[in-house]
């Protein structure tokens, strides 16, 4: 797709989005459901527009406009009464676990599919090596034949500190596609979940085949696992919008993507934070020698235990009809 035919498809929508923030703004405390709803499901589909245009039109007038509405909806979206500590605990304490919970089958149903996709991957660089030029390109793979992960490539080129910023951005990408994929009827997060997966499973073959799945496994043991979590977490809050719009009930429409929209949210800015220690972890600490592999696996689980514990906090009540 090019620049002209991205804006003739999408500038519509977003003038439509922009207009509707600028109401919401100018009176917030005149929202209602029927606004709210609208903005939360346009706001996924501003956050996958406002990637692709940086990825593939950065610097053009549309990736601007949508980087500053995505920040202006972010706020918005985001508004917290002022009683601030008590607010901030409440979230970590009481939304965020609650909202974890209730979306734990889309949880459990995109861990399923990654873990398929990492199969197909795993099975297929094992039968037909020659994947690894595909999916690593020729430079990663003849660094292979030579007995040397293109991780320490990564890790040297640039300095710790403007690799961890690089690396926490492209892991923020990945989460924010797949969550916001739940805009399209949940494929686009199927799709991430998929190909995720097919990826892992790839890499990780292929690197078996030139024996170096053990310093591959010793590098991303620090980081992947709490990583991998983040992205099926969101990935999944992106599902239960999906099946919100394609599933039938009951309900009212309105009302389940009433309540789909707020999870989900909740559940993307639970996982963000947590995008930020990756990126230093994996800047500084995951290619690093000084820090044994055992040390390295023993940050990865425990931060991965932590995330868990928060999401869904063992002393949360049950709530009452």
């Amino acid at each position: 797709m090019d620049y002209a035919a991205f804006l003739a498809i999408r500038e519509r929508s977003w003038k439509e989005f922009e207009e509707r923030l600028a109401e919401a703004q100018a009176r917030p405390r005149a929202i209602g459901y029927e606004d709210l709803e609208f903005l939360a499901v346009r706001y996924r589909q501003i956050l996958h527009d406002s990637g692709l245009a940086n990825a593939r039109f950065p610097g053009t007038g549309a990736a601007r406009r949508l980087s500053r509405l995505a920040v202006l909806a972010t706020r918005l979206l985001r508004r917290e009464p002022r009683d601030s500590s008590a607010s901030f605990l409440r979230f970590w304490t009481d939304s965020f676990p609650r909202a974890f919970r209730r979306n734990w089958p889309n949880t459990v149903a995109a861990v399923f599919l990654f873990l398929v996709g990492a199969a197909f991957g795993l099975g297929l660089s094992a039968v037909q090596p020659s994947i690894a030029t595909a999916v690593l390109g020729p430079e990663a793979v003849a660094g292979l034949r030579d007995g040397r992960l293109w991780t320490e490539s990564l890790v040297r080129s640039v300095p710790p500190s403007v690799s961890s910023s690089g690396i926490a951005r492209n892991n923020l990408s990945v989460a924010l596609v797949g969550w916001a994929g739940g805009a399209l009827a949940g494929i686009g997060a199927l799709y991430i979940l998929f190909m995720n997966g097919f990826l892992l499973g790839a890499v990780f073959g292929v690197t078996l085949h030139y024996s170096l799945a053990g310093r591959l496994l010793e590098f991303v043991s620090a980081h992947g696992p709490l990583e991998i979590t983040l992205v099926l977490v969101t990935a999944g809050a992106g599902l239960r919008m999906g099946r919100a719009i394609v599933e039938a009930s009951d309900v009212a429409r309105r009302d389940v993507l009433k309540t789909a929209a707020r999870d989900a949210l909740v559940i993307l800015f639970g996982c963000l934070p947590w995008f930020i220690p990756l990126g230093l972890i994996e800047g500084f600490l995951s290619g690093s020698s000084a820090v044994s592999p055992g040390g390295k696996a023993a940050l990865g689980l425990s931060l991965v235990g932590l995330f868990l514990t928060i999401a869904w906090n063992p002393f949360l009540r049950e709530e009452t009809p």
